[in-house]
């Protein structure tokens, strides 16, 4: 028998709960049966789908440090708190914006879609004497649709953009800067869209459905899905995730015999590259994922966490946090928010029917300095482009934070930084069990940029932006000559991350040009009829 053992930086990671009053108690989380993931958080705030009397309502709070707890508000909440309450039916769903740590979105069974604003003001003061809790109120609402809101989802680069699922199963794209009818509508489901999935860039927009089917859209032109494919056998929930920049999409589902399932795809034909046999417990499983090219696997009802190591469409199993409290829901801090300083590449908030329990996951290691093997640059807080810019069909360049310097770079420029060979020795790992003794200490996260909370009128999409398809590939990899004298391996990843924005064009123009051949025979279809 072969004693080999995969070498990985991420072999040892491990899970670390903070302490009991670092988290938050007496919660009142909704009884709504609707399959989300119940609880959503920025790098500031966590909001939390509440069971209220009148209505529909979720709570926000200051999210939870693993040192420190809720800035500005006990760990035992009073019995009334703060809630956005505006909707008139059950909260479904909330995210929270990837360009603003203050600005929330919801979607209810009451059909519509709200944006908050959250002031840091509203935590003051919370539960001295003759304070009284002062509820959040809309800065935006639409009426998305006669029937229920199941999903809502923010674009990862374009600002104001945001996605909701609605019960007509369709999914429509709105520009919040008009938002009197969506920008995009995509159609083609068979029953109820279980979940979606933005790619990086905001090109594509993965789904599930209860009809068993995997789709990809063309987020900007709409219509028709432009591939289809045979997702997980079972029809109880199943969930999609984009692994990062890769032609790669990770579900999670359960076959026929209710077996939980994970499975990678390829998106070139949506093919299925890997799937793995979970257990067969009943609670659906939520998939995150991490630019450290891990898969966090949290499942309803369950006490434990598995993570799995991405590679060469293998996924290898590192370990699993276990825990005797089953979650209600669970949710990840943008990759932004993490602490390096103690070497925490990710960040959950596991929701149980009464807490918030925030768990890091570190890497055990011995050298005090910034550890850049395994903190590749994150995404960005500052959006790539305006949603006018977006629906005219601009070029979109990734933003990325350095969490070392919170320098602000090009996906060509953080590529080159990542893989940056160490002036120094890599740091040796050490065991699980001595690293979780010890508490976090401090946390270095970059200060985030101030962004504009107003939301602007929409551009005109009669931009000066081409529609020329040559030009769009041609835009995208035409980038500054390396320094003289660079090294040659830094020129090699910087040549690199230009051929993976090239394809990743001419992906994006084969799927344009699939989806206006599918509304092409969808209209010939049509005044055949007639």
């Amino acid at each position: 028998m072969s004693r080999f053992v995969r070498a990985s930086k991420y072999r040892h990671v491990f899970g670390q709960p903070a302490k009991k009053e670092h988290g938050i108690d007496n919660l009142k989380v909704t009884s709504s049966a609707w399959d989300t993931n119940v609880v959503s958080a920025s790098g500031k705030y966590i909001s939390i789908n509440w069971n209220s009397s009148g209505g529909g309502a979720f709570a926000i709070f200051p999210a939870p440090s693993p040192l420190s707890g809720a800035p500005g508000i006990p760990s035992k909440l009073p019995d009334i708190v703060p809630l956005a309450r505006n909707h008139t039916a059950p909260v479904l769903d909330t995210d929270w914006s990837p360009h603003s740590d203050t600005i929330v979105a919801s979607g209810g069974e009451d059909g519509n879609v709200m944006i908050w604003q959250v002031d840091s003001s509203a935590f003051e003061d919370w539960n001295t004497d003759g304070w009284e809790p002062q509820d959040f109120g809309p800065v935006l609402r639409i009426a998305a649709s006669q029937r229920k809101v199941g999903q809502v989802l923010w674009h990862p680069t374009a600002q104001h953009v945001l996605a909701s699922a609605v019960g007509d199963h369709t999914v429509k794209l709105w520009d919040l800067g008009a938002p009197e009818s969506p920008r995009a509508v995509l159609a083609g489901h068979g029953d109820t869209i279980q979940s979606l999935a933005f790619s990086p860039t905001g090109q594509i927009i993965a789904t599930t459905s209860r009809d068993r089917k995997l789709r990809l859209f063309d987020a900007r032109a709409g219509g028709e899905a432009v591939r289809v494919g045979e997702g997980h056998g079972g029809i109880k929930g199943a969930r999609v995730v984009w692994m990062g920049d890769r032609d790669r999409i990770a579900t999670t589902g359960f076959s026929r015999m209710s077996d939980r399932q994970v499975s990678v795809w390829e998106t070139g034909g949506l093919k299925s590259v890997k799937t793995i046999a979970l257990d067969q417990s009943a609670g659906v499983v939520m998939p995150f994922w991490s630019d450290n090219n891990i898969l966090f696997l949290a499942g309803k009802g369950d006490g434990n966490i598995r993570y799995y190591e991405y590679e060469a469409d293998n996924l290898y199993p590192l370990d699993e946090h276990k825990s005797s409290e089953p979650q209600r829901g669970m949710c990840f801090v943008p990759r932004r928010a993490v602490n390096t300083s103690e070497c925490e590449i990710a960040r959950a908030y596991k929701l149980t029917t009464t807490t918030i329990e925030p768990i890091s996951f570190i890497v055990p290691r011995k050298s005090d300095s910034f550890q850049s093997d395994i903190f590749p640059p994150a995404p960005s807080i500052e959006p790539s482009l305006t949603a006018g810019e977006f629906f005219s069909g601009k070029p979109i360049s990734l933003k990325f934070v350095s969490l070392e310097t919170g320098a602000i770079s090009t996906a060509a420029e953080a590529a080159a930084a990542s893989r940056r060979v160490p002036s120094e020795p890599m740091p040796t790992p050490i065991s699980a069990s001595a690293g979780g003794g010890g508490g976090l200490t401090s946390s270095s996260t970059p200060a985030s940029p101030a962004i504009e909370v107003q939301i602007p009128p929409s551009r005109s999409t009669s931009t000066t932006y081409a529609s020329d398809v040559d030009r769009k590939v041609s835009s995208s990899i035409v980038t500054p000559a390396p320094p003289a004298g660079a090294p040659l391996q830094e020129q090699n990843e910087r040549l690199n991350a230009e051929l993976r924005e090239a394809r990743a064009q001419i992906r994006n123009l084969e799927l344009q040009i699939e989806s206006l051949k599918t509304n092409a025979r969808k209209a010939a279809a049509t005044l055949m009829d007639n």
